[in-house]
Parts: C-alpha cells; structure tokens; sequence
C-alpha cells in the first residue's frame, strides 16, 4: 500500500535575483555621492563594511549556525562569515573580500571556492583575500595621500547598541570618517525596492499559510511549543526558511499579557487549557527579508463572548489604521487612533467608565497597550531608521515605547500590531492612581484578570494612495472559526 504524501504547500519560494544587493549599492552609492556633494567634498574613497563572524557557544566548540550581519547583508547578499565588503566611491565598483580558508576547511566543511566562484555568485566587480585589504584599497585609491574609508558607526535606535565599525590590519594607515555613512545607510533601508517587497510578500505568504495550518491543529492539552513547532517546521519544509525572524511567541490564556513571553525563563512549554486564548507572534525569514504576523484565536476554536469582546476591539483598531494609512500620516495619531479605538470599545462594553477623551488625556490607553503600535520591517524584525536624527521620541507614557514617530512614506514595509492586554503590573497601579482609578469598573475588570491578552499584527506596505497589508491570515472571529473547524484557507 503506498505512503499517504506529505501535505503541500501551495507556494513555491521564489528566485532571489543578486540584482537585488546590486541595485542596493547603487542606491546607497546615488546618496552617498550627492551628500559629499551637498557638502563640498571629494567623491572619493571608500565605503567598507565588515560582515558578521562565526561565533561558538561559550568555550565550546560547538558552533551557532550562522546569519550575516544585517546591513552587509543588505549590501552585498553574502551568507558565509568572515568577509569584508567595499564600494568606490569615485568608480562605484565593488570588492570583495574573502577569508582565505585553511587546506583542513576541504576536509570537514567542503571545498574551498575560488574567488572568481564568489565574483560571480555576488556580482561583484572584483574579490580579493581579507589580508590583502590594505594593499589593494590603497591601490585601487591611486592617489598620494591617505584614502578616507566611510566607516559604519551609529545609534540602533531600537535596541540602543551601536554598528561597529570594520577593523582590519593597516586601517591606521587610512583616514577614517565614522559619521556620515551609517544614517545614510540606515535611511536607504527604509524604503522597500519591489525586488526586497518580493522577498518580503514570499515570507508572508509562507508565515501566513503557516499560521493557518497552526490554527487548524491546535487542540486543548497540547503544549505551547508544540504550536512553535509545527510553525517552523512548515516554514521550514516548504518555504525553505531556515531562519525565523525572532524567536517566537506562543502564549496561551495568562501568558498573553507577557509582551515578549517566549524567551528562556518563558519558554512556550505551558499546557494549552480549555477556554484559553493563544497569541501566536510568529514570522518566517527568507534571504534575510522577514515577516512578523501575530494571530489571537481561542485553542477550543470557539469564542466566548468575553474573548470576542476583546478580540474585536483590537480587530477595529488594527483595521480603523489600516484604512487611514497613506504616505504624510503620521504614526504617533496612528497609535493614538488605535488606542482610541480600543478604549470606546472598553467603554461601551462597561469595563471602563467616563469621558474617552479624558482618557487619552491621561493616558489610559497605556495600561492596556504599553507597546507601540508597529515598527519598520524589513532585513530585521525591527527594521532601522525608525527615528533619523531630528525626530524626538515622544516622552508621553506609552507613546514613548513607539520605534517610530515618522510620517509615513511611499515605500515602507511596517507592522500594524495593536493589542489589548490586561497586566496586573500596570492594572494595580493605574486603579489607584487618582487621576486615572475613577475610569476602571473593578467589577467588569475582574472577569478579565487572568484572561492574558489579544494582538492582531499584519505587515503593510505603503503605496502611492494607501498601503496594501501583505498578511494573509483569517481576521473575522467567524473566518477564525471555521478554519479551526476544518474550513479552507483562503476562501
């Protein structure tokens, strides 16, 4: 009798044109040149990136599998560690530059390529050993005095570390300016070229068709990472991402109120029981262009009335942004639209009391959305340029959590991800707060302590006159439940 096949996935991932790291340099290359010439200096030098390098676990010699560092990722495409990159400025050619590999590398980790494997593979104008970097730089330079090396160095404004500067034997014998290139670097990164939003649509659709097969075979009593799991592995088997954006959420009934659950001391092992709400925050990568899509459903595949309360006031919110995102909005009234929106939602349904508007005057909407509303996406989770220099963080509670504060503009991937969560950590405080506990019903708030919390995120895309969400998920509690019932996704 034969073996009953697999189940399939309906896409196929996609070709990913090298073209994409070409026009990529010529971009940055375009805004590079035109600052140096907006501030009376020489179009010359170079542009010189170092990649990421293998790291072992501790003092093992176990090795961590291996993801390129983001913006030489960006630049050149390269998947193995240990290389260097850099861009003439005055020609715009690109080098290369590879480890050289000892005979024993042939042995135990495969055959040692060429440069002219690498030269073709990453489309590059010329690849030369990293041991030789200081000799040709200086030769492909021509000139007498020291050739200046644009150096990347700034502020990652989401998780406060800095870029580090590339470091090679004889870089004192070069000028060297770690100012200008990372916010221009950064600020090319925000807008999506259709080669990257291809890239970044195929990981959505594969997380989305993921998230679905998730939903349908979620049962109460199975554990948390069990839905991690079989998350990863359809990503993985038919989409061929080996690597996930982040490190996944799967929190069930009150581990939903724990924004970031899923880490080591919260490791998606609780037992999923009857009447919970799961909150899945998970997103596929794919040639290093990701996706963050967090779908809220209830494990028995039912709602109560209680979860479809919530669960359709954080719905309005994501949907009442959506419909209003266009190139000019500004995401701080994004954020207060869908804190907005969910607190006339809390309001009408009795769990809050009084004036809304007051409420946002005091920021109420806080306590049950700390997070911002989204964050750029696109070769990170939490893409950078989020706040170029200029633009202040917002200082106001909660408001003050957003990775952005910008306008929106034509060309940017960000996530739409508000959530309604009820946090003991920040419920106690605010009900006795006198400026703030005459808002809370206790009575109505009580039925919801223990509930945990919903979040809707979709990845959206502005366009010329709107955006276009890129995650295709069931949203509708009734869509919700007929695929967990066994219904086809999509329709």
């Amino acid at each position: 009798m034969a073996k009953e096949a697999p189940p399939r996935s309906r896409l196929e991932p996609p070709r990913v044109p090298m073209e994409l790291h070409v026009k990529n340099r010529e971009k940055l290359l375009r805004s590079l040149r035109q600052h140096l010439t907006e501030t009376s200096q020489a179009l010359s030098g170079f542009i010189l990136l170092q990649g990421g390098e293998e790291k072992t676990r501790h003092d093992t010699d176990h090795i961590e599998l291996f993801r390129q560092e983001s913006y030489f990722a960006y630049l050149f495409g390269v998947v193995e560690p240990g290389f260097f990159g850099a861009i003439d400025v005055m020609t715009g050619n690109s080098i290369l530059f590879a480890p050289r590999l000892p005979a024993g590398y042939a042995v135990w980790l495969g055959e040692i390529k060429p440069l002219s494997f690498f030269q073709e593979k990453y489309m590059v104008s010329f690849v030369f050993y990293t041991d030789d970097i200081e000799q040709v730089l200086h030769q492909h330079y021509g000139g007498e005095d020291k050739p200046i090396l644009f150096l990347l160095h700034g502020l990652n404004t989401d998780s406060h570390n800095f870029s580090e500067p590339a470091k090679f034997k004889g870089i004192e014998n070069f000028k060297e300016d770690t100012c200008t290139l990372h916010p221009i670097l950064t600020e090319c990164r925000v807008l999506k070229s259709d080669m990257e939003l291809a890239l970044i649509q195929f990981a959505n659709d594969i997380s989305s068709e993921a998230h679905v097969e998730v939903m349908k075979n979620t049962r109460v009593g199975m554990k948390e990472y069990q839905l991690e799991s079989m998350f990863l592995h359809h990503t993985y088997m038919y989409g061929g991402c080996r690597h996930c954006s982040y490190t996944c959420i799967c929190a069930t009934g009150g581990n939903g109120a724990v924004l970031h659950y899923g880490h080591a001391a919260a490791p998606n092992d609780r037992t999923l029981e009857d009447g919970d709400m799961a909150l899945l925050d998970m997103g596929a990568e794919y040639n290093f262009y990701g996706s963050d899509i967090t779908c809220s459903f209830p494990v028995n595949g039912r709602f109560t009335s209680d979860q479809a309360l919530i669960y359709s006031a954080v719905l309005d919110a994501h949907d009442a942004v959506i419909s209003v995102m266009k190139p000019g909005v500004n995401w701080v009234d994004m954020h207060k639209l869908a804190e907005k929106t969910i607190l006339n939602s809390l309001q009408k349904a009795g769990i809050l009391v009084g004036n809304v508007e007051e409420m946002m005057i005091e920021r109420v909407g806080a306590v049950f959305m700390p997070h911002g509303l989204g964050h750029l996406l696109g070769i990170d989770t939490h893409d950078p340029g989020g706040y170029p220099k200029g633009l202040e963080r917002p200082k106001e509670l909660g408001l003050s959590s957003l990775r952005t504060a910008r306008k929106l503009l034509e060309g940017m991937v960000i996530t739409v991800e508000p959530g309604c969560y009820f946090i003991d950590a920040l419920l106690g405080p605010a009900m006795d707060n006198p400026k703030t506990s005459k808002f809370f019903n206790r009575d109505s708030l009580a039925r919801f302590r223990c509930f945990g919390g919903v979040r809707i995120e979709s990845d959206v895309h502005v366009t010329a006159s709107g955006c276009s969400n890129m995650s295709k998920v069931p949203r509708q509690v009734s869509e919700i439940e007929a695929v967990m019932a066994g219904g086809a996704w999509p329709h």
